[in-house]
């Protein structure tokens, strides 16, 4: 059912000329991105920065945690303000509502405590929750270049 919601509902909003915009950063987890998408980008404008630079620094960050740090009231926040049906954000809600973690080790079970924090990994949501999350993740400065 997951999957439909995401395919049916929310990967239109991702390619929608009013959103895409949003996105346009974002390589995994949408319809028409990938790794191989990402370093094709990252090629090109190396390769076009250096036809005008004598070098060009680049920086990769790997954000392997990436899904633990998404706070569900943030992400019902951003939701709000895409043209999702009301029975479907409130679906969502309710899925990210009341979850609760528990950890056994040895035989000993710790306290049960409420999540209000993370995506579930696996799931067939979890992905695009994540885009609709970094969707309005901007740079406050607009990087310059610096020729030495």
């Amino acid at each position: 059912m997951e999957k439909f919601i995401v395919k049916d509902y929310l990967y239109p909003i991702l390619m929608h000329p009013d959103y895409s915009h949003l996105f346009q950063d974002q390589f995994a987890f949408r319809p028409t991105g990938s790794t191989t998408a990402a370093l094709i980008y990252l090629l090109h404008t190396t390769t076009e920065l250096l036809q005008t630079h004598e070098y060009v620094h680049v920086i990769a960050l790997d954000f392997s945690k990436v899904f633990d740090s998404v706070r569900h009231y943030s992400l019902v926040n951003k939701l709000a303000n895409f043209t999702i049906p009301d029975y479907l954000h409130n679906w969502i809600v309710n899925n990210l509502s009341e979850r609760l973690h528990q950890t056994k080790l040895d035989g000993t079970v710790s306290q049960t405590l409420p999540i209000n924090a993370s995506i579930i990994q696996g799931s067939g949501l979890g992905p695009v929750e994540y885009v609709f999350t970094a969707s309005d993740l901007n740079p406050t400065n607009q990087p310059t270049l610096q020729i030495r």
